[in-house]
Protein backbone atom coordinates (compact mmCIF):
# COMPACT_ATOMS: atom_id res chain seq x y z
CA UNK A 1 0.00 0.00 0.00
CA UNK A 2 1.28 3.35 -0.87
CA UNK A 3 1.95 6.09 1.72
CA UNK A 4 -0.58 8.32 0.68
CA UNK A 5 -3.40 5.32 1.05
CA UNK A 6 -2.08 4.16 4.34
CA UNK A 7 -2.28 7.96 5.48
CA UNK A 8 -6.10 8.39 4.18
CA UNK A 9 -7.08 4.58 5.24
CA UNK A 10 -5.59 5.61 8.52
CA UNK A 11 -7.61 8.82 8.97
CA UNK A 12 -10.60 7.86 7.65
CA UNK A 13 -10.65 5.05 10.34
CA UNK A 14 -9.48 7.30 13.26
CA UNK A 15 -12.44 9.48 12.17
CA UNK A 16 -14.84 6.70 12.12
CA UNK A 17 -13.60 5.63 15.92
CA UNK A 18 -14.03 9.31 16.97
CA UNK A 19 -17.45 9.86 15.64
CA UNK A 20 -18.69 6.57 17.10
CA UNK A 21 -16.92 7.31 20.11
CA UNK A 22 -18.70 10.77 20.27
CA UNK A 23 -22.45 9.13 19.82
CA UNK A 24 -21.23 6.17 22.51
CA UNK A 25 -20.85 9.66 25.19
CA UNK A 26 -23.76 10.55 24.34
CA UNK A 27 -25.70 7.61 24.79
CA UNK A 28 -24.58 6.54 27.93
CA UNK A 29 -27.29 6.72 30.60
CA UNK A 30 -25.29 7.88 33.56
CA UNK A 31 -27.60 7.11 36.01
CA UNK A 32 -27.18 3.19 35.45
CA UNK A 33 -23.90 3.22 33.91
CA UNK A 34 -23.10 -0.45 34.48
CA UNK A 35 -19.53 -0.76 32.74
CA UNK A 36 -16.34 0.85 33.64
CA UNK A 37 -16.19 2.55 30.47
CA UNK A 38 -19.71 4.39 30.95
CA UNK A 39 -18.47 5.56 34.45
CA UNK A 40 -15.85 7.26 32.71
CA UNK A 41 -17.77 8.80 30.47
CA UNK A 42 -20.23 9.91 33.09
CA UNK A 43 -17.65 11.10 35.37
CA UNK A 44 -15.55 12.97 32.59
CA UNK A 45 -18.70 14.56 31.63
CA UNK A 46 -19.27 15.41 35.75
CA UNK A 47 -16.29 17.49 35.36
CA UNK A 48 -17.25 18.99 32.05
CA UNK A 49 -20.06 20.55 34.08
CA UNK A 50 -17.95 21.11 36.46
CA UNK A 51 -15.46 23.22 34.43
CA UNK A 52 -17.99 24.85 32.38
CA UNK A 53 -19.61 26.36 35.35
CA UNK A 54 -16.30 27.21 36.72
CA UNK A 55 -15.46 29.20 33.18
CA UNK A 56 -18.84 30.71 33.31
CA UNK A 57 -17.92 32.07 36.87
CA UNK A 58 -14.73 33.58 35.95
CA UNK A 59 -15.63 36.56 34.52
CA UNK A 60 -17.69 37.51 37.29
CA UNK A 61 -14.66 36.59 39.94
CA UNK A 62 -12.45 39.14 38.32
CA UNK A 63 -15.05 41.36 38.20
CA UNK A 64 -15.69 41.44 41.44
CA UNK A 65 -11.86 41.72 41.71
CA UNK A 66 -11.20 44.80 39.69
CA UNK A 67 -13.89 46.25 42.12
CA UNK A 68 -12.10 46.09 45.13
CA UNK A 69 -8.69 47.08 43.23
CA UNK A 70 -10.66 50.65 42.05
CA UNK A 71 -8.61 53.34 45.20
CA UNK A 72 -5.32 50.91 45.19
CA UNK A 73 -1.92 52.77 44.21
CA UNK A 74 -1.18 51.41 40.98
CA UNK A 75 2.14 50.62 42.13
CA UNK A 76 0.81 47.94 44.61
CA UNK A 77 -0.45 44.14 43.92
CA UNK A 78 -4.20 44.29 44.39
CA UNK A 79 -7.21 41.52 44.78
CA UNK A 80 -7.58 40.95 41.06
CA UNK A 81 -3.51 39.84 40.63
CA UNK A 82 -4.45 37.84 43.77
CA UNK A 83 -6.93 36.19 42.43
CA UNK A 84 -5.44 35.92 39.45
CA UNK A 85 -2.31 33.92 41.04
CA UNK A 86 -4.57 32.08 43.71
CA UNK A 87 -6.50 30.60 40.55
CA UNK A 88 -3.44 29.81 38.67
CA UNK A 89 -1.86 28.21 41.65
CA UNK A 90 -5.43 26.37 42.62
CA UNK A 91 -5.48 24.75 38.63
CA UNK A 92 -2.13 23.41 39.37
CA UNK A 93 -3.10 21.90 43.20
CA UNK A 94 -6.35 20.44 41.48
CA UNK A 95 -4.29 18.59 39.07
CA UNK A 96 -1.60 17.42 41.05
CA UNK A 97 -3.84 16.76 43.78
CA UNK A 98 -6.57 14.58 41.18
CA UNK A 99 -3.50 12.60 39.83
CA UNK A 100 -1.91 11.83 42.95
CA UNK A 101 -6.02 10.34 43.87
CA UNK A 102 -5.83 8.16 40.66
CA UNK A 103 -2.80 6.35 42.00
CA UNK A 104 -4.94 3.57 43.51
CA UNK A 105 -5.59 2.58 40.05
CA UNK A 106 -2.38 3.46 38.24
CA UNK A 107 -2.42 2.09 34.67
CA UNK A 108 -6.23 0.19 35.02
CA UNK A 109 -9.58 0.77 33.67
CA UNK A 110 -10.58 2.40 37.01
CA UNK A 111 -8.17 5.13 36.91
CA UNK A 112 -9.96 7.81 34.54
CA UNK A 113 -12.93 8.01 36.66
CA UNK A 114 -10.68 8.68 39.93
CA UNK A 115 -9.22 11.48 38.37
CA UNK A 116 -11.95 12.86 36.76
CA UNK A 117 -14.03 12.44 40.02
CA UNK A 118 -11.86 14.00 41.95
CA UNK A 119 -11.28 17.13 39.54
CA UNK A 120 -15.13 17.28 39.58
CA UNK A 121 -15.26 18.05 43.18
CA UNK A 122 -12.86 20.13 43.63
CA UNK A 123 -14.17 22.07 40.72
CA UNK A 124 -17.39 22.54 41.85
CA UNK A 125 -16.35 22.97 45.40
CA UNK A 126 -14.20 26.57 43.76
CA UNK A 127 -17.13 27.22 41.59
CA UNK A 128 -18.63 27.45 45.36
CA UNK A 129 -15.88 29.34 46.90
CA UNK A 130 -15.45 31.68 44.16
CA UNK A 131 -19.83 32.35 44.30
CA UNK A 132 -19.15 33.34 48.31
CA UNK A 133 -16.33 35.77 47.68
CA UNK A 134 -18.50 37.19 44.98
CA UNK A 135 -21.33 36.91 47.04
CA UNK A 136 -19.59 38.53 50.26
CA UNK A 137 -19.94 35.49 52.45
CA UNK A 138 -17.31 34.25 55.30
CA UNK A 139 -15.36 31.30 53.96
Amino acid sequence: MNSGLFRFVFAAAALFMLANSAHAQDAVDCANAQTQADMNICSQQDFDTADAALNALWPDAQAFADGADVDLPADQQGYSQALLESQRAWLAFRDAECTLQGFGARGGSLEPMLISGCKATLTNDRVKALQAMIDGEPQ
